[in-house]
């Protein structure tokens, strides 16, 4: 083989290798120096940052601040505004159950638990028709009254509260619907939604809020609530709406929940509330979301 060609070998000895640790080696004087100059980096930038976060601070304590002195959404005036808004998007609004009496407007709110009043709608005028009087329908049997409400759905349960409804109106209350939240409550199938159904939108009383799937649900998205039980619901909101609002609020909000604020892709954009909303399952939002806004 051509002298020349011949491929470097490492030495047998090591040297090499140990020459190549040697110059990969950092010197004595070297190691002190860098452990100097370490030391002074580390000094520097620790600094830099100090001066750099001493920077920042005051911006720090400004956000701090404001967020701790803003946003409060039980402030009288924003509740004012979502009252408002509601009363220029649904002006002069009352319950959507059709109804010519008191007893009729209490069979129908018994009748749209866990159903739409639109097909509540379709089953009580022809229901009434055949029934013109509580006395009818006391005089019915549960099991009579089934076939002409099936398609409210929980029919039987239903029938067993209507009836038992009349009765009592009739034996306790001379055929007449009490006018007080006491006396509903004693009704069989009546709980605190029904009878502020009735009492506020027959007979003009402000006992309570209503609090259906609707007010629950856009309640807690407008932070006006964190419960989910309806009762303290209703409580939270006695608290901040005015009392002579309470019948009104409660139908607005209803409205509301069919109209626009619907429970799967809310219409964010059509809202006069959007700006109020802080929602965290909002479509469109011009403000701030926040997470704790939940329906």
């Amino acid at each position: 083989m051509p002298r020349g060609n011949v491929p470097r070998q490492p030495s047998r000895s090591g040297r090499q290798e140990g020459a190549r640790r040697a110059n990969d080696a950092p010197l004595k004087g070297a190691q002190s120096l860098k452990g100097t100059q370490s030391k002074n980096t580390a000094a520097r930038p620790s600094a830099g940052r100090a001066s750099l976060n001493a920077g920042k601070a005051p911006k720090a304590a400004v956000l701090k601040k404001k967020s701790a002195s803003g946003y409060d959404p039980l402030a009288p005036e924003r509740v004012r505004q979502i009252i408002a808004g509601l009363d220029h998007l649904y002006p002069e609004v009352t319950c959507a159950l059709t109804h010519r009496s008191a007893w009729e407007l209490l069979v129908a709110t018994i009748l749209s638990a866990q159903c739409t009043d639109v097909r509540v709608n379709m089953v009580t005028p022809v229901l009434f028709e055949k029934y013109p009087t509580v006395q009818d329908f006391a005089a019915l049997e549960p099991e009579q009254l089934e076939p002409d409400i099936r398609s409210t759905g929980f029919f039987r349960n239903k029938s067993k509260s209507v009836v038992g409804a009349a009765r009592k109106v009739v034996a306790d209350f001379g055929g007449n619907v009490p006018q007080t939240m006491e006396e509903l409550l004693s009704l069989r199938g009546v709980a605190r939604k029904t009878a502020n159904v009735v009492l506020g939108t027959w007979f003009k009383k402000n006992d309570g809020v209503v609090v259906d799937t609707h007010v629950t649900r856009i309640s807690r998205r407008l932070e006006l609530t964190k419960q989910e039980d309806a009762k303290k619901i209703e409580e939270d909101l006695m608290r901040i709406i005015p009392r002579q609002r309470w019948t009104g609020f409660s139908h607005e909000v209803i409205w509301h929940g069919r109209k626009l604020c619907v429970a799967r892709g809310p219409k964010c954009a059509d809202c006069a509330l959007e700006k109020l909303c802080h929602a965290a399952d909002k479509t469109w939002s011009t403000v701030e979301i926040h997470p704790g806004a939940q329906p």
